[in-house]
């Protein structure tokens, strides 16, 4: 079972992309404690909210590669109606190709693969995540992801061609326009008990 993180709607603001992107060893900030992430997509907006105490180990690498541009222009490659919606492969694959072989250890599971919960995804084997993500049964814009037909796009391909590939031969997939790191909003005071 993968780390997870909760998964809630709204809209989207821009970021810049990083040239860091190139270095995952550059890319190692520690993200706050709480944190929320905007997906503008070619379906609409929506906000993944970042725990950190959950999973920290992956909470950080989200955090580092949307905060530097990497999610945006992704493609939603995989999409199972009422299942899951993967993306996460950088469409310039030499960027990808830093990214391939900086694997994550992976964290403790602490929560479970909920509808609307994120995670990353993982080689078939321990400590091989690295980049791509799966929202698990989607929400309100995930649910709306255009699903190729079979055959699915081939993740070798995305890895070697990027984004040229999608392009060409699966056009309709839905994307990331651009993700960006928001601040989260302070929880409500508990409202008092009369005396």
């Amino acid at each position: 079972m993968c780390a997870v993180w909760s998964l809630a709607l709204t809209t989207v603001t821009v970021s810049a992309q990083s040239n860091r992107l190139t270095d995952p060893s550059q890319l190692t900030e520690t993200a706050p404690d709480l944190f929320r992430a905007r997906f503008d997509t070619s379906k609409g907006a929506f906000v993944v909210e970042v725990h950190r105490e959950w999973a920290p180990i992956g909470a950080d690498r989200f955090y580092n590669l949307v905060k530097n541009g990497f999610y945006d222009g992704t493609r939603f490659f995989r999409v199972r109606p009422g299942f899951m919606a993967q993306f996460g492969i950088n469409g310039d694959p030499s960027i990808q190709n830093e990214w391939q072989r900086a694997f994550l250890r992976d964290d403790p599971v602490t929560q479970k693969n909920l509808r609307g919960f994120v995670s990353f995804t993982t080689e078939g084997r321990p400590q091989s995540r690295f980049t791509q993500i799966f929202i698990n049964y989607g929400m309100e814009v995930v649910d709306k992801l255009f699903s190729p037909a079979d055959p699915q796009p081939d993740q070798r391909r995305i890895l070697r061609e990027g984004n040229d590939y999608l392009q060409k031969e699966f056009p309709r997939l839905d994307f990331v326009k651009k993700a960006t790191i928001v601040p989260a909003t302070p929880a409500a005071p508990a409202p008092r008990r009369p005396s």
